[in-house]
Formats: C-alpha cells, structure tokens, sequence
C-alpha cells in the first residue's frame, strides 16, 4: 500500500526548493540593503572627517577647538542611532518576510501530515482504531505546542522591538539634553 505518489512526491520536492530559493533571495536582499546601508554610512563618514578636518586645521585657539568639538557631539550621537535604526529595519523587514514563508511552509507541511494521517486511518486494518486515535492525538498535541512557542516567540519579538524604541528614545533625549548642556557652557 502506497501513501505518496511519484507525482505527489515529486511535487512536494518542488515546493520545496521554491521555498528554499524564496528564503534565500529574501536573505540576499537582506544582505544587499545592508550593504548599501553600510556603504553610504561609510561615504558620509569619510565627507564629515574630510570637513572636520578641514574646521580643525582653521582652529585658532584652545576655545574653538572645545566649540568644534562640541558641535560634533549631538549630529555624531543622531547619526549613530539612525545608523541604528536603519540597521534594525532591515534585520526586522528581512526577519518578517522569512518568518512569513516559513509559516506558510510549516502550515502547508502540518496540513500534509494531517492528510497522511487521515489516509492511514481509512486504510488501517480493522482492530487499529486505538492506535490511529493516539497518533492522531499525538498530532494534534504537537500542533499545539508548535503553536504555543509561536505565539511566545512573537510575543517576545514584539517586546524586544518595545525595548529597542524605548531604548532609542532615551539614547536620543540624552543625547539633545548633552549637546544642550555642552552648549549653555560656551
């Protein structure tokens, strides 16, 4: 007695790969935004160094190196935590679109397990029911438990993304109320 067919197997090899070639190009777009993130974070690192340079070198006394420098905390502190921010997005908008794929697949798989199951208990021989009723409770404990760690993991997802806005927020407050302080000593 055969359960899959050639055809059946053959399809579900396909989709597979194509989930796996869908993963991999989400994450080689994922790598490529960060790159480009990378990249224009390091052009206008090298620009801001040229022009700091350039400030430095026309300082005319110990006062004006302290308000050049001075001037460079906040923008520095700003640009750090958008570099950061930008960097979240990307890990965040990648995660997602995995996540969601990942989910179809997994959903898919589970709706294939439970149409295994369904077609073994039609073909059991007489006398099994006992032991097709524990299999399939068996199934269904796990789907349960494959869908209370999900639940959790969101769960924790979204709290970590809370933290990291509340976190960004005060790193940004802090930095404005030292840039404000630096200037109230001019």
């Amino acid at each position: 007695m055969s359960f899959l067919t050639p055809e059946q197997l053959a399809a579900a090899h396909k989709a597979n790969l194509e989930a796996l070639f869908g993963l991999t190009n989400k994450a080689f777009e994922g790598v490529e935004k960060l790159v480009e993130l990378n990249l224009q974070a390091v052009k206008a690192s090298l620009a801001e160094s040229a022009s700091t340079a350039q400030k430095a070198f026309a300082v005319k006394d110990a006062q004006e190196l302290l308000a050049l420098q001075a001037n460079l905390v906040q923008p520095a502190a700003e640009k750090a935590l958008a570099y950061g921010r930008h960097l979240y997005e990307i890990a965040s908008s990648t995660q997602a679109e995995v996540t969601k794929v990942a989910e179809a697949q997994l959903a898919e798989g589970s709706h294939n397990v439970q149409a295994l199951f369904d077609n073994l208990a039609k073909n059991a021989p007489a006398g099994s029911e006992s032991a097709v009723a524990l299999a399939k409770s068996a199934l269904s404990a796990a789907n349960s438990a494959f869908d209370s760690v999900q639940k959790a993991t969101k769960q924790a997802v979204e709290i970590a993304e809370t933290n990291f806005a509340a976190a960004t927020n005060v790193a940004s407050k802090a930095a404005a109320q030292a840039s404000r302080a630096t200037s109230a000593k001019k």
